[in-house]
């Protein structure tokens, strides 16, 4: 085998083996967490800061398994969040599948006990 062919062959070789890197990668990031818990709202608006301490509690509680996520849809540059997940009232909460698809939505403050329930839907432990 000439010194082209076996440069043609290594090359070929490490592609493959970069790929299939590239795909364990991004199973591994999308099988991380069962719930995304999106939380829209505001800083400045009375029951979005009742959830505050909720959302702090169900990602110390469940942190590995549920990604919880802010968006202050008062701030400009947040605001295309409310216009995404069609926000009607502060707070709303939306959660998502391990998939990136919504399962469960709520308008208003919402109690901790009730929302683990919504977590547990999914195998939320």
């Amino acid at each position: 085998m000439n010194n082209s062919r076996l440069l043609i062959v290594l090359l070929i070789l490490s592609l493959g083996c970069l790929k299939a890197e590239d795909n364990n990668t991004k199973t591994d990031s999308t099988e991380k967490y069962k719930v995304t818990f999106i939380e829209l709202g505001s800083v400045n608006c009375i029951p979005c800061k009742m959830m505050q301490p909720i959302m702090e509690e169900i990602e110390n509680e469940y942190g590995e398994q549920v990604k919880v996520v802010f968006y202050d849809v008062w701030k400009p540059e947040q605001k295309k969040y409310g216009q995404q997940y069609k926000v009607r009232v502060i707070p709303t909460q939306v959660f998502l599948d391990e998939n990136g698809v919504e399962y469960f939505r709520h308008e208003g403050f919402f109690p901790k006990e009730e929302l683990v329930k919504i977590l547990k839907q999914k195998g939320v432990e």
